[in-house]
C-alpha cells in the first residue's frame, strides 16, 4: 500500500488487523517505512494477506529510499516487535495508545509503506544491506543527542537508532511503557529532522518477534513456534574466533550484547561483534593458564571514542574434584582507554574440556550468572546485557565448541517444589492407608431369637 488508510489512527490499526493471523505462523516482523518524498511507492506494492517479505523481495522495496536525489536514510531498530502489538496494545488500554507518533507520522508522510510480515532472515542482515547499497556516512544516534545531531545533505547519511531493549519478564504494563517510550524516541528524531528542513526517509522494524502472542488461543501454539525460532536463530551467524598461528584459542558468542551508560545510552555491539565484525580481538592473549578475550570498538556511540571490553579467564586444578576447571574471572570496560569498569563474575565455570553455556548473564540480580560491580572503579556507570551467551577459552578441538555445561543446576526452583509437593502427598497417602488397615469390624452380631448380646466393656 502506497498510503495508509485515511484518517484516525484506529482506521490504521483496522487495516493491520485481518493480517494478524496469517503473521502469527512463521518467523516474521513488520516493517513501517515512510518518507517525506512523495510517490516513493507505486499502488501494486501492496502487500497481500499472508505474504511473507523475502531478503531479496525486501531489497526491491527498499530501492526507492536507496536511490533518491537526497539520500537521508533513518533506522529505527528494536529488539522485538510483532504485527499483533499494534492492535493488542491499542485496544487493550483504552487511551493509552504506545504507537501514538507513529501513527500519526504514518498518516502525515506524502509516502509511506506498511509491510506486515518481513522475514527475520531480512531484517537481521538489514543494517549490513544498507552499508553496501552505498557510500553512506554511518552515524549512531542516542536519545540523548538528537538536537546535537549534524546531518550534511550533501552525503548520504544513514543514522542507526538502536531503541532501547524491551523487558524480558513480559509483564504487558511494563511492555506497553518501554514501547511508548520508544515510540517518543522515533517522534522526538523525525521532529527534529523535519524542523530542520531535511529531507528523509524512514524504516522502522525488529530483529525478531514479540515472544509471546497477546492473543489468548493462540498463545500456546505460538510459543512452541519461537522457541523453536529461537534454536533456528541461534546458528545465524558463526562465533567470534580468535586465532593464534593456526590454532583457535577462544570462541565466542551470544544472541544479544549489549551495554549500557549512566542509565540512559544503549550500546548494542551484536552486529558489530558477530555481523559486521568491526570489533579490533588483537590484544587477545591465550596461554595454558590464562585468557584473554579483548573486544575492541571505535566509536560505538557519539561520544565514545574508544570502547575495549575484556573477559579474564583462567584454568586451575581443583584436588577436590581431581580435575581442571575453566572459570571467567571477570568483564572489565575501557571507555576512551582509561575509564575502566571492573565487574567480578559469579557462577560462570565449566570443566576445562567444556565451553561455557548461560541464557542470561548481566548486571541483573535476576540473572543466574551475575555479574557484580567493583565498588572502587566505573562500573556503576554500566549495565550488561547478554543472552544465550556461549564462550570458550581452552582446548579447543576443530574450531567448535565443546560440550557446553549451562548455567542452569540440574535442581531447578521448579523441580525443587515438585519434590516437595510430592513428599508431602506421599505422606498424606501413607498416613490415609495406615489410618484404613486400623478399622476393625464387627465379629459377633445379635440373634433376635436368642439372648441379647453383651460385649465387655474390655472389648
Amino acid at each position: 500500500m502506497a498510503r495508509p488508510c485515511p484518517a484516525a489512527p484506529a482506521l490504521l490499526l483496522a487495516s493491520l488487523a485481518p493480517l494478524l493471523h496469517a503473521s502469527l505462523a512463521g518467523h516474521h516482523v513488520p516493517m513501517l517505512l515512510w518518507s517525506t518524498r512523495r510517490s516513493q511507492w507505486n499502488p501494486d506494492t501492496a502487500v497481500h494477506e499472508g505474504k511473507v517479505v523475502s531478503e531479496q523481495e525486501l531489497t526491491a522495496l527498499l530501492q526507492p529510499l536507496l536511490t533518491q536525489n537526497s539520500r537521508n536514510l533513518v533506522l529505527f531498530l528494536q529488539d522485538r516487535l510483532s504485527i499483533d502489538d499494534f492492535t493488542y496494545f491499542s485496544e487493550s488500554y483504552g487511551n493509552k495508545n504506545p504507537f501514538q507518533n507513529v501513527q500519526e507520522i504514518l498518516q502525515s508522510s506524502p509516502s509511506s509503506l506498511v509491510l506486515p510480515a518481513v522475514d527475520c532472515k531480512a531484517t537481521k542482515h538489514l543494517l549490513n544491506v544498507l552499508q553496501e547499497s552505498g557510500n553512506w556516512k554511518l552515524t549512531n544516534v542516542t536519545n540523548l543527542n538528537v538536537s546535537q545531531l549534524e546531518v550534511n545533505e550533501s552525503n548520504p547519511n544513514l543514522l542507526v537508532v538502536q531503541l532501547p531493549p524491551l523487558a524480558s519478564d513480559l509483564k504487558e504494563i511494563s511492555t506497553l511503557e518501554e514501547i511508548a517510550e520508544n515510540d517518543k524516541i522515533i517522534g522526538r528524531v523525525t521532529m527534529d529532522l523535519q524542523e530542520r528542513g531535511i529531507h528523509f526517509s524512514v524504516i522502522y522494524t525488529a530483529v525478531r518477534p514479540s515472544r509471546i502472542s497477546r492473543r489468548t488461543d493462540v498463545v500456546a501454539e505460538l510459543r512452541r513456534q519461537l522457541m523453536a525460532a529461537e534454536e533456528e536463530e541461534s546458528s545465524s551467524y558463526p562465533p567470534l574466533n580468535v586465532t593464534i598461528g593456526n590454532d583457535t584459542c577462544i570462541l565466542f558468542y551470544a544472541s544479544n550484547f549489549s551495554l549500557k551508560a549512566n542509565n540512559s545510552v544503549l550500546i548494542d555491539l551484536t552486529n558489530a561483534t558477530f555481523l559486521a565484525q568491526n570489533v579490533d580481538i588483537s590484544a587477545s592473549e591465550c596461554s595454558d593458564s590464562n585468557t584473554t578475550l579483548s573486544l575492541k570498538y571505535t566509536r560505538p556511540v557519539n561520544g565514545i571514542s574508544s570502547l575495549e571490553i575484556r573477559f579474564l579467564m583462567t584454568n586451575k586444578f581443583y584436588e577436590v574434584s581431581a580435575r581442571r576447571w575453566s572459570t571467567l574471572d571477570s568483564v572489565e570496560i575501557v571507555q576512551d582507554g582509561d575509564k575502566l569498569a571492573k565487574f567480578i563474575v559469579s557462577g560462570i565455570s565449566a570443566p576445562a574440556e567444556y565451553s561455557f553455556h548461560c541464557q542470561l548473564v548481566g548486571t541483573s540480580n535476576l540473572y543466574p550468572a551475575r555479574l557484580d560491580r567493583d565498588p572502587s572503579n566505573e562500573a556503576k556507570n554500566w549495565d550488561v546485557f547478554i543472552s544465550n551467551l556461549q564462550i570458550q577459552g581452552f582446548n579447543i578441538i576443530n574450531n567448535q565448541f565443546s560440550y557446553a555445561s549451562d548455567c542452569t543446576g540440574f535442581f531447578t526452583p521448579g523441580i525443587w517444589m515438585g519434590l516437595v509437593t510430592s513428599i508431602i502427598l506421599l505422606w498424606i497417602l501413607t498416613y490415609g492407608i495406615h489410618m484404613i488397615m486400623q478399622l476393625t469390624t464387627n465379629n459377633r452380631f445379635d440373634d433376635p431369637k436368642g439372648p441379647a448380646l453383651s460385649v465387655p466393656q474390655t472389648e
